[in-house]
């Protein structure tokens, strides 16, 4: 019984003992004077009670007004004698917040860490194997901090750090806290929305997933060796079916960018050309298949770039073949011009999931002012096919990955890879738990065998955490 509802029982007890008791005292008899003793008695006893009652419901007030509902919480006490429980109020911590200082209508802060542990044969499906070999290490893949805000008058921005490491080896060879992400968008046309700064040039489909949300734990080799990765300069985009179609807004969406094209956190162009990239995508399906949510989408991509020594056209990966068939970066010993392109496909069914991916570059030289290239023309393909399905939904999730490129430089250099991997989403992408086993096959070590193995294994594993 709650003490409210006990304190009203109390005071209707009271009211009827009174009336019970007022009577002219003169017509009272010996035994009824003995009975009226008792119940004043009793009286005094039950207004002693009621005062107790009404103190109690006053602290009972005086609590609940600093500590609103769900906000108490048991205390266990021992005397010395018996343990004694009771509610009382729970210490409020003050909320962390971030308070922006523009007008933004909304600002969020967030970012994530993902720490690799690798071993075997480390980076080999990248090429990372003789002279460029790697040793088994602890890794600080990426660990970044993101703000991200929209404005009013149809604005949104983004500024994204990275604290990642590079793979070299002394601490000069360090990469400190850099820009990934920096750019401003207009969205006032949703079929028309012009994005400027430093961002994912539109190109890849596997480049231009997100690093949190991919299910093999580092891209593919074809990806890093051709994608242009992140660029400084300004894009046309939208979904030109928002107003016209809403309910089919993502059937279309088209991208048209002009860039430096000599990669990013360079403010200086290597030229007075720039690069030119385009993609569209096109979402022809989505709705069920057996009753399971599901949809396909296909996407097209093409590049164009005029570059001078010294830019690096590989900045996410490696291309250039060595002498002994293991690969790194690709700096152009002189002036090119690339072109690029590509195609990509997604099939989701539930719990299943079919990507896959071929592109393809050629890499020409130009020669200025009567300097030659200093490299052979050549031309670059490459493909990978990857498939997910949750064992349990949203939980466990098997993953596999087949890989191949040919870097074109050499007779018989393709680099192939299969990697099977296990992904554990403990909340989402949240907090996941992922592992990888790669196993890799170089074409140039098979037909070359005095330059040492040409077949590779490595296994990774990558602690993901998001906030």
């Amino acid at each position: 019984m709650s003490i409210r509802k006990c304190f009203s029982q109390t005071s209707v007890v009271v009211s009827i003992l009174l009336l019970t008791a007022v009577r002219p005292l003169a017509a009272a008899t010996p035994s009824e004077s003995e009975r009226l003793e008792k119940l004043e008695r009793a009286v005094e006893q039950l207004q002693k009670r009621n005062a107790e009652l009404e103190a109690e419901v006053r602290s009972l007030k005086k609590q609940t007004a600093f500590a609103p509902e769900g906000k108490m919480k048991k205390q266990v006490t021992y005397d010395g004698k018996t343990y004694v429980e009771k509610a009382v109020v729970e210490e409020e911590k003050p909320i962390v917040y971030v308070q922006q200082r523009g007008p933004e209508l909304k600002l969020v802060l967030g970012g994530f860490i993902q720490t690799n542990f690798e071993d075997g044969d480390v980076s080999a499906f990248e090429g990372r194997f003789g002279q460029t070999a790697l040793k088994d290490r602890f890794r600080l893949r990426r660990a970044r901090i993101a703000m991200t805000g929209d404005f009013a008058e149809q604005f949104d921005f983004k500024i994204e750090g990275d604290f990642e490491n590079s793979d070299g080896t002394s601490p000069s060879n360090r990469t400190d806290f850099s820009g990934t992400d920096i750019w401003l968008n207009w969205h006032r046309f949703p079929a028309a929305q012009i994005k400027i700064g430093q961002y994912k040039a539109p190109f890849g489909l596997e480049q231009l997933t997100p690093d949190t949300s991919l299910f093999i734990i580092e891209r593919s080799l074809p990806t890093g060796a051709i994608t242009p990765e992140r660029q400084i300069g300004v894009e046309l985009w939208g979904k030109p079916f928002t107003n016209l179609w809403p309910e089919q807004k993502d059937l279309l969406t088209y991208y048209a960018g002009i860039f430096n094209g000599n990669g990013r956190n360079i403010n200086n162009n290597d030229n007075n050309n720039f690069m030119y990239v385009g993609r569209l995508e096109l979402m022809p399906f989505k709705g069920k298949i057996f009753g399971q949510t599901s949809s396909l989408k296909l996407g097209g991509d093409v590049l164009n770039s005029r570059d001078d020594q010294g830019t690096n056209i590989s900045p996410s990966g490696n291309l250039l073949v060595n002498a002994d068939g293991s690969l790194s970066s690709f700096v152009l010993p002189g002036a090119d011009e690339r072109t690029a392109w590509s195609v990509d496909a997604w099939l989701n069914i539930g719990p299943f999931d079919l990507i896959g991916e071929y592109l393809e570059e050629y890499v020409n030289g130009r020669t200025v002012n009567g300097v030659p290239p200093g490299f052979a023309n050549f031309t670059t393909s490459g493909f990978q096919i990857t498939s997910g399905f949750f064992l349990i939904p949203k939980k466990f999730q098997i993953a596999v990955q087949w890989q191949e490129l040919n870097p074109g430089q050499k007779g018989n250099d393709g680099i192939y890879s299969i990697t099977g991997g296990l992904n554990y989403y403990i909340h989402g992408d949240d907090l996941k738990l992922m592992v990888n086993y790669i196993h890799t096959w170089s074409d140039f070590r098979q037909a070359n065998p005095e330059f040492g193995q040409d077949q590779f294994n490595e296994v990774i594993g990558r602690v993901q955490v998001m906030f």
